[in-house]
């Protein structure tokens, strides 16, 4: 996995984050220019997505995205908007967390 897979992935989950943040505080306020910024950084996203599809191909780079995403979503709910998870969902997340490093686990050459 190169640097720029990182580093796109990076970029990728910061847009989705905030476009995620911007459609909560939609929710909460019922303002129309919440869900236009949203669909603009869902857009803009997608678009990074397809450098790292690109790159690291195409199961690689939507698992590790969505299970990024899925836990800086969760850091963002109970840091901002005072949301909890159950105990279900916590090991939901603990299992996330271990695929993802499983998927990026370093291959053995000749393997």
């Amino acid at each position: 996995m190169s640097g720029t897979f990182i580093l796109f992935l990076a970029g990728a989950s910061a847009i989705f984050i905030a476009a995620a943040s911007a459609t909560r505080a939609y929710i909460s306020s019922d303002n129309w220019l919440w869900v236009a910024l949203s669909l603009f950084l869902y857009a803009a996203g997608n678009i990074v997505m397809i450098r790292i599809m690109r790159e690291g191909g195409l199961g690689l780079a939507i698992s590790i995205s969505a299970i990024a995403q899925l836990i800086l979503v969760n850091i963002i709910a109970f840091a901002v908007f005072n949301e909890r998870m159950t105990n279900v969902q916590i090991g939901g997340v603990a299992l996330g967390i271990l695929a993802m490093v499983l998927m990026m686990w370093p291959n053995k050459a000749g393997a």
